[in-house]
């Protein structure tokens, strides 16, 4: 089994290797990045977020985190899927809340 310190470290690569084509893509002529734009929106942004939730809450959130995104970007476009990141953290947040206080009562 691949220790937590290993997970993280792989996780981080994924999520910093994979943001450099963004990168080029946010700064790039507009002309030569339109090839580009289905791979940064359907590839590269949704395996960041995987990897970023995935190091910051666990793996079920992270995947939770990115069909919530493609769903609401496919459904909606791009603030509804930013606003549905943001619904979802708060969401997660209360979760915790209660959960926390669940467990102090029952303790």
């Amino acid at each position: 089994m691949i220790s937590n310190a290993t997970k993280r470290t792989i996780l981080r690569c994924i999520h910093l290797i994979l943001s450099i084509p963004i990168l080029g893509y946010i700064y790039g002529e507009p002309s030569e990045v339109q090839q580009y734009a289905a791979a940064v929106r359907f590839v590269f942004v949704p395996v960041i977020i995987l990897s970023g939730f995935w190091m910051y809450a666990g793996v079920l959130f992270a995947i939770i985190g990115v069909a919530v995104w493609l769903g609401a970007y496919r459904l909606s476009g791009i603030g509804t899927a930013i606003l549905s990141q943001v619904v979802l953290f708060i969401a997660r947040k209360i979760w915790l809340v209660i959960r926390a206080r669940r467990s102090k009562r029952s303790g």
